[in-house]
């Protein structure tokens, strides 16, 4: 598996959503049925397209097609019939492990339509990055869920508007109001010990990286993306000065792009994606990488395996744990 099939399914990473995506309401509403004969336990959502679902209930037999919304799902009590990538899955997002074996329908870019079909699914739930072409096909089985994939402008926010949307759909939002709960209590505590370590205001740099022909391409999540939130929530600073696409918030740098960011606390994860660490094996011996530093003052930190950085409210906790155990033990 490379590094590039590991974030979500784009035209490219760091590319630009269009214009008409980044138009889309990104709150998910219940509605009223306008039939007055309609039972009391029908639901109506309105998904981050403006499309309108209908669902005779709540949703029980459901797919994901994208590994976050899998994590929502799970984190919310909801065992998914069927899931794009499960190897995949278990090994980026293993901080909210699955509770069954959901059928694997195939990439997250192009589920297996077929695969599907014969889950007999009353829900799918699939991300605005998935094609339309393939939402389209899938919206023949059963109703699609849409959920807004990312939005750099409150990529927190966004989450908890994607995790309570699906949580409609399935009859679930208490659960989903104390997930949110006890995601903020986490914040509040990590605050808290990043105060107590004198930490508060220092300045971060959170990157992957991968290898291709001897090089060293890096990705910086800058303000915008998910990780940069998060880590700012706890009181440090974001030390990318770059400026991320509008949708993950996630820009592309190279080595000697590292230069300017001065004396920072450089996390990143690797989860083993390439055959080499992108940065302790592949830069070992690069001059530029062992000048920098936060290399000659030992603040570098891999953080642990299994946290994919799109995920949902659970992994986002993990890696707030990880992130305090690292700067502070």
């Amino acid at each position: 598996m490379t590094r590039s099939t590991l974030f979500p399914r784009r035209t490219a990473v760091a590319a630009i959503v269009t214009a008409a995506a980044l138009a889309l309401t990104a709150c998910g509403t219940t509605e009223a049925p306008n039939d007055k004969s309609s039972s009391g336990d029908r639901i109506v959502l309105r998904d981050a397209t403006g499309a309108r679902i209908t669902l005779d209930g709540p949703a029980t037999r459901v797919v994901g097609t994208e590994w976050n919304v899998v994590e929502n799902l799970v984190s919310l009590g909801v065992d998914p019939v069927g899931a794009a990538d499960v190897k995949g899955y278990q090994a980026w997002s293993s901080a909210v492990p699955l509770d069954n074996e959901p059928k694997d329908i195939g990439t997250r870019g192009e589920p297996s339509v077929d695969t599907v079909a014969a889950l007999a699914p009353d829900l799918i739930v699939a991300t605005t990055d998935l094609s339309s072409a393939a939402v389209k096909q899938l919206g023949k089985i059963a109703p699609v869920l849409e959920v807004r994939a990312a939005d750099a402008s409150d990529q927190i926010e966004q989450m908890f508007t994607n995790l309570e949307l699906i949580a409609k759909a399935t009859g679930t939002s208490a659960t989903a109001s104390s997930i949110r709960k006890h995601f903020d209590t986490t914040i509040a505590e990590g605050t808290t010990a990043i105060e107590q370590a004198g930490l508060s205001g220092a300045r971060f740099a959170f990157a992957d990286g991968y290898v291709d022909a001897n090089q060293v391409t890096v990705r910086a999540y800058t303000a915008g993306s998910l990780i940069g939130d998060v880590t700012s929530a706890l009181g440090l600073k974001n030390a990318w000065s770059m400026q991320g696409d509008k949708a993950y918030g996630i820009a592309t740098t190279d080595v000697e792009g590292l230069t300017t960011l001065g004396d920072v606390q450089f996390m990143y994860i690797d989860n083993g994606a390439d055959d080499q660490d992108p940065f302790a094996d592949a830069l070992a011996d690069n001059a530029v990488w062992t000048s920098l530093p936060f290399v000659q003052d030992g603040a570098v930190h891999r953080l642990p395996d299994g946290i994919w950085m799109f995920g949902g409210p659970a992994t986002m906790e993990a890696y707030v744990h990880a992130v305090v155990s690292a700067l502070t033990e």
